[in-house]
């Protein structure tokens, strides 16, 4: 076996080594935060996935197909009178108080109908899928994993060390996630519980320049690499603290947001926390017969709600609720005909929640359409490609370069306006101070932008709802200073769109209404 194919195999199997102790548990391990501008070192990404294929149907039910959806869903589908109306055309299931008063808040938003082409049902193929971010059965790294190589091609040799003494990504359970799997290793690392810390056995490993001892020196290496990342966890986890009364001690999804709080808090500067909560794969008692309200999906909705919601509130209770942004994910939805046994089978695309003070809240894109005649095993079709969802958090919130997030994806990508509403980073504090002023504002023509740049590079793009960039103001170097200039708006339809800015590694963001002439 060659070397790489060897480590390879190592880093992704989570029985290559027993790198799990006492509630604390270790994989294949590397560090390398983003090449972020300076304006997102302090950003957080919290993934959350739902494993098992969750019915979006059930959880973000279309109000305005509600007749349709009775047609082919009469056994579990909740009485209308029973959701929680967040917009006249969309409810949510009734065990999601906590998620719905984050809507309120403005501090979630819901993107419809994600999902990939020709979605594959299988539940390993799908999220396979999803976590290479690529629909090339021969591609073999996470989507994370591939930028991450790029900039750190040694890895994972000198891995911590002075530059890097945090590891980039954790996984919360016992295995490393795909997402952050490179060619030679995986650029995350597993936790149990942070506030358990062990050593793994160390000592003796030496190469004596055969194959085997070559093998040998490399497991050696991640062993340390082990041991150091998880007094580096565990000292964060001391030092840290979580405020909210919210939590529920029974909610395992609560408890791993809780840990999440009480890392960041403690001062870890890694970049993405990856979570699960598994059982959303209900082909049966989905919905409990004699309650609607009651079920398999139920419980399991209220658990990701009641987390979320704790997890908000600890926050900003913590001061920390502008730094972090969270999005759900799951490997595909269901059909929408339910089955006899009170639930529902694999089906395709589905809704995604985002959540945080820093998100564009709101429900993003149409519901979807339910025919009262419908074709055997019939989907939701996507409108969303969920690579497009990581390419514009990337953009947005960690603010990579649109051309470098662009090379990680095989698919021309359509951004979205989801995150990046907030100036969070150390060196941003001032310039998040400083208001663009945008006037006539609402216009139904033209606008003149008044703001300060700094000297360098800088970008504005007017996008709308979807994200989509519908002008290009500027791109071009600047010289420091307060500045004023216009954009034409003629020719866009009257409605709600945004301009963004990007100058010195920060990015900017305002609201501009335009009426009709």
């Amino acid at each position: 076996m060659k070397r790489r194919r060897f480590i390879r195999n190592l880093a992704l199997g989570s029985a290559s080594l027993p790198f799990v102790s006492n509630g604390f548990g270790m994989q294949a391990i590397r560090q390398k935060l983003f090449n972020f501008s300076t304006g997102a070192e302090d950003r957080v990404l919290v993934m959350i996935r739902l494993n098992g294929g969750n019915d979006g149907l059930n959880t973000v039910v279309p109000i305005d197909q509600y007749a349709n959806l009775m047609i082919h869903r009469s056994e579990i589908i909740l009485p209308q009178n029973q959701l929680l109306t967040v917009t006249p055309e969309v409810g949510f299931h009734p065990q999601m108080q906590g998620m719905k008063d984050l809507f309120d808040q403005g501090k979630l938003s819901v993107v419809q109908n994600v999902g990939y082409p020709d979605q594959n049902r299988s539940h390993f193929r799908s999220m396979d899928i999803w976590t290479s971010g690529s629909l090339d059965v021969n591609e073999t790294r996470g989507w994370l994993g591939r930028y991450f190589d790029s900039y750190n091609p040694t890895y994972p040799s000198g891995y911590p060390n002075a530059s890097y003494p945090d590891p980039f990504a954790i996984s919360m359970g016992s295995e490393v996630t795909a997402t952050c799997q490179g060619i030679a290793a995986n650029f995350s690392h597993a936790v149990s519980n942070p506030n358990n810390a062990v050593n793994l056995y160390q000592g003796g490993f030496s190469n004596d320049g055969s194959y085997y001892g070559n093998h040998v020196e490399f497991v050696g290496t991640i062993i340390e690499q082990t041991n150091s990342f998880g007094q580096v966890i565990h000292s964060a986890a001391q030092a840290g603290n979580s405020l909210s009364a919210l939590y529920d001690p029974t909610n395992t999804l609560a408890t791993q947001l809780k840990y999440v709080a009480q890392m960041i808090s403690g001062g870890l500067k890694t970049k993405v926390y990856v979570l699960s909560l598994g059982g959303f794969d209900t082909h049966d008692n989905q919905a409990d017969a004699t309650n609607l309200q009651a079920g398999t999906h139920a419980g399991l909705l209220k658990k990701v709600s009641d987390a979320i919601a704790a997890f908000q509130d600890d926050l900003q209770l913590l001061g920390l609720e502008q730094r972090v942004v969270g999005m759900t994910f799951s490997e595909f939805g269901r059909q929408i005909e339910s089955n006899a046994s009170l639930g529902t089978d694999h089906g395709d695309a589905a809704p995604l929640f985002l959540f945080g003070t820093c998100i564009q809240s709101g429900i993003i894109g149409p519901n979807p359409t339910i025919a009262s005649a419908l074709p055997d095993q019939a989907g939701i079709p996507m409108q969303v490609d969920f690579r497009d969802v990581y390419a514009s958090l990337l953009r947005d919130w960690f603010q990579v370069p649109s051309n470098e997030v662009q090379q990680l994806f095989s698919h021309q990508v359509q951004f979205y306006s989801l995150a990046g509403t907030c100036n969070v980073g150390n060196e941003e504090i001032s310039v998040a101070e400083e208001k663009i002023l945008i006037y006539p504002n609402p216009t139904p023509s033209n606008i003149f932008i008044k703001l300060n740049l700094a000297e360098g590079m800088a970008t504005a793009e007017v996008r709308d709802v979807n994200g989509a960039t519908v002008r290009q103001v500027f791109n071009q170097h600047y010289s420091g200073g307060l500045h004023t200039i216009p954009c034409d708006l003629e020719g866009l339809p009257a409605g709600t769109y945004f301009l963004t800015v990007i100058n010195a590694g920060r990015t900017r963001v305002e609201k501009v209404v335009k009426t009709k002439n």
